[in-house]
């Protein structure tokens, strides 16, 4: 099985305000990204939340689509970055479904594009080659999340710390990896500034 795991335990300090409760086409982030989680081929679905998981969980509580529900998983470290959440969630899926978890597509929250199709793209790369590590690659050419991870990279995962993603380990297995597009993947909402001009963009 594979399963879907959504990092979303920052505490956008940039912004300001959690990011995961800003809007586009109607709803939060969170709830997007959880929407897409249950649209996809991946079960199970886990949002990892942490700071202002209160504010957020009322967003995403209970949701279910297509017979699946997304799980909260509370990172209680949130504060050391975002291999704790990695790390974390991993170790959980592993505790949970034993041999029968084959790889992890981790996604974050602030990418308002990603979509289902997307997600199912790196499942269908995966199971067509089983190629360790499927990233997406954005229209700048880096490659990063969405990406599915086999659990032959998972020991690597769990050696992750502080704020370091995915990314070092997408490019420790470059060599290995394969890609599908994702061209709108690099639009970043760190900032207020950057939020207000991608509203303006794609009202």
């Amino acid at each position: 099985m594979i399963a879907l795991v959504i990092l979303a335990a920052g505490e956008s300090r940039r912004m300001g305000t959690p990011k995961q409760l800003l809007t586009f086409g109607g709803k939060t982030l969170i709830r997007h990204s959880a929407l897409v989680a249950l649209e996809s081929l991946c079960s199970p679905a886990i949002a990892v939340l942490g700071a202002n998981q209160e504010k957020i969980v009322p967003e995403i509580a209970h949701l279910t689509l297509n017979d699946k529900l997304l799980h909260v998983l509370n990172n209680p470290d949130w504060q050391e970055g975002m291999a704790s959440s990695i790390r974390l969630s991993i170790n959980h899926l592993v505790e949970v479904m034993g041999k029968n978890l084959e790889a992890i597509v981790f996604m974050l929250c602030d990418q308002p594009f990603v979509d289902a199709a997307l997600i199912n793209e790196l499942v269908t790369v995966y199971r067509r080659t089983r190629s360790p590590l499927v990233v997406s690659t954005y229209e700048n050419g880096v490659n990063g999340v969405p990406a599915l991870f086999s659990s032959a990279i998972f020991p690597e995962l769990l050696q992750l710390n502080g704020d370091t993603g995915a990314r070092k380990i997408i490019m420790q297995f470059s060599e290995k990896m394969l890609s599908v597009p994702f061209p709108k993947g690099n639009i970043d909402l760190d900032t207020p500034e950057a939020y207000q001009l991608f509203l303006e963009q794609y009202k």
